[in-house]
């Protein structure tokens, strides 16, 4: 059994704050067919890769086990509506019965952080819905509101490991 010892140590080294990478530099490219576009309406976007578990009862435990047994990605996006891109998927769906697969390359770049240029390929989106159209009197901005699902995902570049994290 591997004991571990909890204690803070106070020469321990630390994260230098310049290396955190800032959310808001970075940029996303989604090729649809043979058309590529820069999302340069992105507000936000977030992709998760969730696991599926099956529990193990395990003769000898009170505590049951757990194994993985496959996984899904989604996703879910806030653009500045000011395209028509992603409704057009929705829309050609509704007039032809033909859906739309896109991919996606999202890269954060923080020219400050020692963590580097971080690019991650999601392949094979699919979009599970979107607004069609909106108005409010409220608002300030037109935003629309994207859920996806995805096949697979490649981390074409990964962050550098920082130094003293080894």
């Amino acid at each position: 059994m591997l004991k571990m010892n909890l204690q803070f140590h106070a020469g321990e080294t630390t994260m230098n704050a310049r290396d955190a990478v800032s959310a808001k530099l970075g940029s996303c490219y989604v090729t649809i067919g043979d058309n590529r576009y820069l999302l340069m309406q992105l507000k936000n976007i977030e992709v998760k890769y969730e696991k599926s578990k099956s529990e193990v009862p395990i003769l000898g435990r009170t505590t049951a086990g757990n194994k993985t047994n496959g996984g899904k990605i989604t996703g879910s996006a806030t653009i500045y509506h000011n395209t028509d891109i992603f409704t057009n998927m929705i829309y050609q769906y509704q007039e032809t019965g033909e859906d739309v697969y896109f991919d996606m390359v999202l890269t954060n770049e923080d020219p400050t952080s020692a963590a580097g240029v971080r690019s991650v390929t999601i392949n094979g989106c699919n979009i599970d819905g979107t607004v069609i159209a909106g108005m409010d009197a409220d608002g300030d901005w037109l935003e629309q509101d994207i859920d996806f699902t995805a096949e697979r995902f490649d981390i074409a570049k990964a962050f550098a490991v920082l130094s003293g994290m080894q």
